[in-house]
């Protein structure tokens, strides 16, 4: 079990450090050694988890997709505003999100289908389950809206990200859906739709790291509280710590090189 929580851990370093640095250079230029530096694992690790910086590439615009889920309670048409709302949120604050993006804007598709048409079918049945709702208009045809949807998305963040690096994204795809919901929801509905979403993510990410500042706060002053003067603590705790270092180094070997080579030749696991 040790072992597999460790191939794991491995797994999510790569991706990460590999999201870091195609937010930060692209795909062309995004440097196989870089991703080993930002990841701290050696080069017969990454390869036994991917076989090419493609395979790499592949997994963060899956991963991309999972960053937005829509609700399928309540109204259809607040669930999908809501859910671009928290993307814009992950693309100032989730590199991820980022460099999935950027992928898809390079167009990496790796031999595969373009990375929006997962988003693109999510809008479109989101919508279809607003006209079965009575929100959208039954005129409308869901896949065309949605490819406006998120067309305008794409260029909406592009230019957000051009004029202020995101800092104003989410007040512009408010506008986005200002512009239109009038055409594809009833007037009624959109009275009582909030284009900026129902929550501000923002708020709520300062305040949940206020509450654990102030929970961390508390607690090093119990600990403090809780120690007597002159204590060093109990004796053979250096002998423990020693212990327990070696075994961190243990858990923190990689696969063999040669093991990771042979995988890659055939294949990612």
């Amino acid at each position: 079990m040790a072992k597999q929580a460790r191939a794991v851990q491995t797994w999510r370093s790569i991706v990460d450090a590999a999201a870091s640095v195609f937010d930060d250079y692209g795909y062309e230029r995004a440097a196989i050694s870089e991703i080993l530096r930002r990841a701290k694992v050696t080069k017969g690790a990454l390869y036994f988890h991917f076989a090419s910086k493609e395979a790499i590439a592949q997994a963060i615009m899956d991963e991309q997709t999972s960053t937005v889920e829509f609700e399928q309670e309540g109204s259809p048409l607040q669930s999908l505003v809501d859910g671009g709302q928290q993307f814009a949120f992950a693309l100032r604050h989730n590199a991820m999100a980022r460099a999935g993006t950027r992928l898809s804007i390079e167009g990496v598709f790796l031999g595969g289908p373009h990375p929006w048409g997962d988003w693109i079918d999510a809008t479109a049945r989101m919508l279809e389950l607003g006209q079965e709702r009575g929100e959208v208009f039954p005129q409308i045809d869901p896949m065309v809206s949605a490819k406006i949807i998120v067309a305008s998305f794409t260029g909406i963040q592009l230019v957000s990200e051009a004029d202020t690096g995101r800092a104003d994204l989410r007040e512009q795809v408010a506008e986005m859906w200002r512009h239109i919901l009038p055409s594809i929801a009833h007037p009624g509905v959109i009275a009582h739709i909030k284009p900026e979403g129902r929550v501000d993510l923002a708020a709520q990410a300062r305040e949940k790291a206020e509450r654990e500042e102030q929970e961390a706060r508390i607690a090093a002053e119990a600990k403090d509280a809780g120690s007597l003067p002159g204590e060093s603590g109990p004796r053979g705790g250096g002998a423990g710590r020693g212990t327990r270092a070696g075994q961190g180094a243990d858990e923190a070997d990689e696969e063999p090189a040669g093991a990771g080579a042979g995988v890659a030749a055939g294949g990612a696991v």
